[in-house]
C-alpha cells in the first residue's frame, strides 16, 4: 500500500481520469446548451454587448460542424478515461478490476458527465452558451478537418441508402420553432389566444392569397355610369361602403372606382350651380381601378397597398373576369381579427353557440375564421368558406335540413338561397 501511496503514475492517472470527466461534462453540457439555446435570446444579449453570446450564434449557424466536433471531442475524452480506468484498476485489482471499471467509469460518467452538465444546461441554457462558447469555438477550429472528413463519409453512406442531406437546411425553420413555441405557450396558459391569433395571422399572409378573403362578386355593391346622378348620390349615401366600382354598361366592365368624399365634394359644387348637375359626368370624379389576380398572396398584397397608397383593389381570374374585391382591412383582420365601426357594429357576428351547445355559422364564413374563434381544425385545402367545405364533401348541394358528418363534426343545412347555403348548424362529435 505504501508503494501506492509514493507511486506518482498512479495519482497521475487517477488525477487524468479525473480531468478528462471534467472535459467530458463541459462538450455535453456544451452541445445541450447551444442546441437549446434560443437564437432570439442570443442575438438579444449579443446586441446588448455580450461577446460569449455572439460567438455562440456563430458556432451554431453549422450546426452539423458544432455537433460533430462537440460529438468527437466527447466520444475521445469518455474513451481515453475509461481506458486509463481499466488499466488502473487492472493494476490494483488484477482482473476483476475490468468489470470494477466499467462500472465505476458508468457511474461516474452518467452522474457527473452526462445528467448533471446537462440538467445545468437545460436550466440555465443561454448562460451556459454564451460561458461555453469560447471553448467550443477552440474545439471547432480543431477537429474541423477531422469533422469535415467523417461529413463526406456519412453522406456517401446515406447516399447508398438513398437519403439526400442538404447541408444548409436547419432542423425546424424559425416560423416553425415561432409557432410551435405559440401553441405550448398557449397551451400553458402564458400565451392568451388573442395573441396567439394574431402573431400566427401575421405569419400566415405569405401562404394566403387574396382570393380566400376577398369579398365575392355577388356581394359587390357596384354603380350604373349612365344612372342619373340622382340616384347614384342615392346609393352612395345610403352604402356602408366609401369606395364602390363604377361600371359601364356591363359589370364585367369596371372603369372607375368611387370614393363617396370625392363625390360629395362634387355635389358641394352643385349648391352653387345647381344647373351644372345636368351636364354632371360621373367618371370624371371616379378614380382609376386597380386590379390583381387571385393568385396574390395577402402579405405581397399589402405591400402593393402600402406602396400604391390605396385600400381597395378589384380581383380578376385568369381570363380577366372580376370574381371579387379586396381592401386593406380584409387583410388586416386576417391579423387582428374581425374590424366593426359605426356602420357595422351591429351585424350579427358570423358564429354564435347555442345552449345546446350547437355552432350557428353563416355559410360564407371562412373555415380559417371558424377555426380562429372556436379552435377547431377543420381543414382549409378543398374549400375557402363552411358552405364550400359541405359542398364538396356532400357532392351536391344539399337542401335545408339535411343532416351530414365529416372530419369529427356533425353539419345540418339551417338555410338555403338559390344554390347558396347560408345558414349551418355545426357540433363536435363527442
Amino acid at each position: 500500500m505504501d508503494n501506492l501511496n509514493l507511486d506518482p503514475a498512479l495519482w497521475m492517472t487517477v488525477g487524468a481520469i479525473l480531468l478528462l470527466l471534467v472535459l467530458s461534462g463541459l462538450f455535453s453540457g456544451s452541445e445541450t446548451a447551444l442546441t437549446a439555446a434560443s437564437r432570439g435570446k442570443l442575438r438579444s444579449q449579443a446586441d446588448r454587448g455580450s461577446k460569449g453570446a455572439e460567438q455562440a450564434l456563430k458556432i451554431t449557424e453549422d450546426s452539423e460542424r458544432l455537433i460533430g466536433s462537440v460529438l468527437l471531442g466527447n466520444n475521445m475524452v469518455n474513451i481515453l478515461a475509461t481506458s486509463l480506468a481499466t488499466a488502473l484498476f487492472t493494476r490494483l485489482f488484477g482482473e476483476s478490476g475490468v468489470a470494477l471499471a466499467t462500472l465505476v467509469m458508468t457511474f461516474l460518467v452518467l452522474i457527473f458527465a452526462e445528467v448533471l452538465p446537462k440538467t445545468y444546461a437545460i436550466t440555465n441554457a443561454e448562460a451556459a452558451a454564451a460561458h461555453a462558447a469560447p471553448f467550443i469555438t477552440w474545439i471547432v477550429r480543431i477537429f474541423s478537418p477531422v469533422v469535415s472528413a467523417v461529413r463526406v463519409l456519412v453522406r456517401l453512406v446515406l447516399r447508398v441508402f438513398g437519403v439526400k442531406t442538404d447541408p444548409d437546411s436547419q432542423i425546424l425553420a424559425v416560423r416553425e420553432e415561432i409557432v410551435g413555441a405559440l401553441q405550448i405557450g398557449h397551451s400553458e396558459g402564458v400565451v392568451e389566444k388573442e395573441d396567439r391569433d394574431r402573431i400566427l395571422g401575421a405569419l400566415d399572409l405569405s401562404d394566403r392569397y387574396v382570393e380566400e378573403v376577398m369579398l365575392h362578386r355577388s356581394s359587390i355593391e357596384m354603380i350604373d355610369a349612365d344612372a342619373p346622378v340622382e340616384q347614384i348620390l342615392s346609393q352612395c349615401l345610403e352604402s356602408n361602403h366609401t369606395r364602390l366600382p363604377l361600371y359601364k354598361g356591363d359589370q364585367e366592365n369596371v372603369i372607375g372606382v368611387i370614393h363617396a368624399k370625392d363625390l360629395m365634394r362634387a355635389m358641394d359644387n352643385f349648391l352653387r350651380d345647381p344647373a351644372a348637375m345636368k351636364t354632371f359626368d360621373i367618371t370624371t370624379v371616379a378614380m382609376e381601378p386597380y386590379f390583381i389576380p387571385d393568385t396574390t398572396s395577402l402579405d405581397e398584397q399589402m405591400r402593393q397597398f402600402l406602396r400604391r397608397r390605396t385600400h381597395f383593389a378589384l380581383v380578376v381570374d385568369e381570363y380577366g373576369s372580376i370574381e371579387g374585391l379586396i381592401t386593406l382591412e380584409d387583410i388586416l383582420e386576417e391579423i387582428v381579427g374581425q374590424i366593426t365601426d359605426e356602420f357595422d357594429a351591429d351585424a350579427e357576428l358570423p358564429v354564435k353557440k347555442a345552449e345546446d351547445g350547437n355552432y350557428l355559422v353563416e355559410g360564407a364564413m371562412t373555415i380559417r375564421d371558424l377555426n380562429r374563434a372556436t379552435d377547431w381544425n377543420l381543414p382549409d385545402i378543398e374549400a375557402n368558406t363552411i358552405a364550400g367545405l359541405v359542398i364538396h364533401e356532400a357532392q351536391t348541394i344539399p337542401t335545408a335540413g339535411q343532416v351530414f358528418s365529416f372530419h369529427g363534426f356533425r353539419f345540418q343545412v339551417m338555410e338555403r338561397e338559390a344554390n347558396r347555403i347560408t345558414k349551418l348548424k355545426i357540433r363536435p362529435l363527442q
